[in-house]
């Protein structure tokens, strides 16, 4: 099969989806990778380093999506690659369409076949092609809340550790989920107060077991997230539906109960956001404020640190690529129902059904 990883083309991704050692794996089962020239280079990888490894380098993303079978992405593709997409041609990436109906209808009517990184569900229930980048934004959330805290950038000028003397500050952690446990983590190793919230009492039982202990869990509702919002520094927003818009767990009205220079860090924007006011920002822009209330809302966090995320990425999703290259996506979604989970889009046609609960299809 011709595999076809085209460069990132979304503001400031650096990430690439395969590093060269995944090339040469493709290459090993003799198939033909063609990469987009400088594809790797934000995440430390090289056309040489592609090269070595067996791939042929092409110039432009033109030339990419013409000539493959299979495209291997990190983000979903953008406007600009909308009319590149081929009719039958499998698109492999995270797409979080239930966040974007033009995303939808573009590759609805390109009749690809779209298999969603995030869909993609282990017997355990578990979804590992989502979990490393998870991983990573749960951790960066929290250096990028401590950042924005700070007072030159209008936050409330706390630092998250305290000092002798000086209470630390307190962390609200939404979701006891992927995010939710590696922001907590890395709270706590700072030494703030945590506090994490979740419907689910088994995730916070387990979060008690492994957790230090100023870490403390609380049952999720309305009137404690309220009650809540009014103390902490910073709010982590880490909620995840399987292929589903995200809650929203903070409604507008509630800004005005925080104190000025409160950081809000919803990690679930790709989905939605659970937090009424997100909106998609980027890495050259992140923040915006409302109601005194600072906002990031970077749609691609983890490509803030593309060489751990490359790297990271690759790890989960090299197998199922190689299942798809090398038995085509019926054979290889009819042999693994994980991956099969991942359909969600077929020649035209939806065919997960939190998409068309998204938009009331």
């Amino acid at each position: 099969m011709i595999v076809g990883i085209p460069k990132e083309i979304k503001n400031n991704e650096s990430r690439v989806s395969m590093t060269p050692a995944g090339v040469f794996e493709l290459t090993k089962n003799d198939h033909e990778v063609y990469i987009q020239s400088t594809a790797g280079k934000g995440s430390g990888f090289f056309d040489k380093d592609y090269e070595n490894a067996g791939a042929t380098i092409v110039n432009t993303i033109e030339e990419v999506y013409a000539i493959s079978d299979l495209i291997v992405k990190v983000k979903e593709p953008i406007q600009y690659e909308y009319n590149l997409v081929k009719e039958g041609q499998l698109l492999f990436t995270y797409f979080h369409f239930a966040s974007s109906e033009a995303l939808t209808n573009a590759m609805i009517k390109a009749k690809a076949i779209c298999i969603a990184y995030e869909t993609v569900e282990d017997q355990e229930g578990t979804l590992p092609l989502l979990t490393p980048m998870s991983e990573v934004a749960g951790r960066l959330a929290i250096q990028q809340g401590a950042k924005y805290l700070e007072k030159p950038v209008k936050g409330r000028g706390v630092l998250l550790g305290g000092v002798p003397g000086v209470a630390p500050g307190k962390v609200l952690v939404l979701d006891a989920g992927v995010v939710g446990i590696q922001a907590a983590k890395m709270a706590a190793g700072l030494g703030a107060h945590v506090t994490i919230m979740d419907i689910n009492m088994k995730r916070l039982r387990y979060v008690n077991d492994v957790m230090p202990p100023h870490v403390v869990t609380e049952f999720s509702n309305e009137f404690n997230i309220r009650k809540h919002i009014k103390t902490h520094d910073l709010i982590i927003g880490g909620v995840l539906l399987k292929g589903a818009k995200a809650p929203n767990l903070i409604t507008h009205d509630m800004l005005k109960e925080m104190r000025p220079g409160t950081v809000i860090v919803d990690v679930a924007v790709d989905q939605g956001g659970c937090v009424e006011t997100t909106k998609p920002t980027t890495h050259e822009n992140p923040t915006y404020i409302i109601d005194d209330v600072v906002h990031y809302t970077v749609a691609n966090m983890p490509g803030a640190v593309p060489y751990t995320s490359t790297v990271a990425l690759t790890n989960v999703t090299l197998p199922y690529v190689l299942q798809l290259a090398n038995y085509g996506w019926k054979k290889a979604c009819s042999q693994n129902p994980s991956l099969e989970k991942g359909l969600n889009i077929i020649s035209g046609k939806v065919v997960y059904r939190e998409i068309n609960e998204a938009f009331g299809w």
